[in-house]
């Protein structure tokens, strides 16, 4: 008989009843504390100006040795004051964001609360997006070559048929907020996701509506702010590309894929191969989920292709400690 739970989601959860399969949050719970602990140490009081703050190992009190100053050293972040621990929220949210597992089936593995894990996890969203300029521009990398573009279609959710919308329903795809996040647009209603790819940074974002003579410019200010100078700019004929302030240089689909000299758009056409059955995950989304969720995937590959340690994942959530 069915149970009615996703099969992935059910076999893994299996697995894991039946010991086959572990998770061991305290070598992140440890990681977590030591990289928070290092930032924290490393700022000034915000009470005083002290030069510097204090922490113990094993203590989980920040405090500043003039004026006596306290916090606990997960304050401001997405582990603070949570049911679960701290290498619990990283593993769902590794699993959420670089696997084609939903909210729902992760819950079969970590929570038996399918609301406080997705809250967590859209809150480490939130601050992972908000992280991710700061510490990519810390990583040892160089972003080099030319920028390819790209557009393509990806229908959203609107109210999926009901008016007036239901009330909250804690789904895959809402914002950082409780409940899912309505569009007030119509089931079917179409953004045009556009893509940048330069060497290894990803940037994905959502804009509504598809229009020929409209500029798609905000993915490109955000690679240009990622990676300093842009450089040449490879894009297709679509004609919202030329108001473009850039050394552009095309490649017309109708009549090949690589010009002559080598310009093309393949490393972002490889992106949707990949992009999409993540998305599709999710089942529908909203105009504000469907932003949110490409924006993740973006950054979340752009880390991969780095082979940045897990270490700067924690660093991007961290830096929201200061806000």
């Amino acid at each position: 008989m069915s149970t009615g739970r996703p099969a992935l989601g059910e076999m893994l959860a299996d697995l894991v009843e039946l010991g086959a399969i572990e998770f061991r949050p305290e070598p992140l719970d440890a990681l977590v504390e030591r990289r928070l602990k290092a930032v924290w140490t490393a700022r000034s009081c915000p009470n005083c100006g002290a030069e510097s703050l204090q922490a113990l190992s094993n203590s989980s009190r920040i405090w500043c040795g003039r004026c006596d100053w306290k916090t606990t050293y997960t304050r401001g972040t997405p582990f603070y004051n949570s049911d679960l621990a701290p290498g619990e929220v990283l593993i769902a949210f590794v699993l959420y964001a670089d696997s084609l597992l939903s909210i729902n089936q992760i819950a079969l593995l970590l929570s038996p609360c399918y609301k406080t894990l997705f809250e967590r996890i859209k809150e480490t969203e939130t601050a992972f997006h908000r992280g991710f300029p700061t510490v990519w521009g810390h990583l040892p990398q160089t972003v080099k070559g030319p920028t390819q573009i790209d557009e393509t279609q990806q229908q959203c959710s609107g109210y999926k048929g009901q008016e007036p919308p239901r009330n909250g329903l804690d789904r895959a795809g809402s914002s950082s907020e409780a409940g899912r996040t309505r569009w007030s647009g119509e089931w079917g209603d179409e953004l045009t996701l556009v893509a940048a790819c330069r060497d290894s940074l990803r940037v994905v974002a959502a804009e509504e509506g598809v229009a020929y003579d409209e500029e798609l410019g905000p993915v490109l200010e955000e690679v240009e702010d990622l990676s300093q100078s842009l450089g040449e700019v490879w894009t297709d004929e679509f004609p919202a590309y030329k108001a473009m302030d850039h050394d552009r240089r095309i490649v017309v689909h109708d009549e090949e894929y690589v010009t002559d000299d080598g310009v093309h758009t393949n490393q972002v056409e490889c992106l949707w191969s990949l992009i999409q059955p993540w998305l599709a995950k999710f089942r529908g989304l909203s105009k504000q989920g469907l932003e949110q969720a490409a924006r993740t995937y973006g950054f979340v590959r752009s880390l991969n292709l780095t082979d940045a340690p897990l270490r700067n994942l924690v660093s991007c959530i961290a830096v929201n400690a200061f806000r």
